[in-house]
């Protein structure tokens, strides 16, 4: 994450916090990350993993791309996936990338994920109502969702609730792309 987003990722993350009402402690303990990075996140130190930024945005009822949003509009926005850095990367060399948020008129996430053959990303539940859309763009994705997993194949679609433990993992030969949106309630209602 380059200084300009980590800046704006502070502001918005301590922003969130003391609207909520909330101490460093008090989300550290909602996120179930450590004081330390909670305070390194508002004091733009450091360089925060997926699980984190996830995990705070969660305890604050608000999406992770609503903590990277600069409050400046832009008429037209267009985004190149090989100037975004990766939020998540694999062991293998596998990516997640938050491409861009749709914010009307609930808030759409827009990620690009790259997982080699085994890699593998866990995701805890997220809050009720948020579901997401996943498209192979390229390979096999492993789909594992609570108790259960669902194999995907190159060209297949699928929307599912993520309120349940959840991962990806690459399983092909070769790597899995795919696009994934992340439908999120409202800000308004989450609040």
């Amino acid at each position: 994450m380059n200084d300009a987003a980590l800046e704006t990722v502070a502001r918005n993350v301590r922003a969130a916090r003391t609207a909520a009402g909330l101490s460093l402690d008090a989300l550290a303990q909602a996120a179930d990350v450590s004081k330390g990075a909670v305070v390194a996140l508002e004091g733009a130190r450091g360089n925060p993993n997926l699980t984190t930024l996830v995990r705070v945005a969660d305890a604050l009822g608000r999406s992770v791309s609503s903590l990277m949003e600069d409050a400046r509009p832009e008429p037209v926005l267009v985004v190149d996936a090989r100037e975004v850095a990766p939020l998540w990367t694999g062991p293998a060399g596998g990516t997640a990338r938050l491409l861009l948020t749709n914010p009307r008129p609930s808030p759409v996430e827009v990620w690009r994920w790259t997982l080699h053959p085994g890699e593998r990303h866990d995701s805890r539940p997220h809050p009720p109502g948020v579901s997401e859309t996943l498209t192979v763009l390229r390979g096999r994705l492993l789909l594992v969702l609570g108790d259960g997993s669902r194999p995907l194949r190159e060209g297949e679609t699928m929307l599912c609730a993520t309120d349940v433990p959840h991962a990806y993992e690459g399983a092909g030969r070769g790597p899995c792309e795919l696009l994934m949106t992340v439908h999120l309630p409202s800000e308004r209602g989450r609040a």
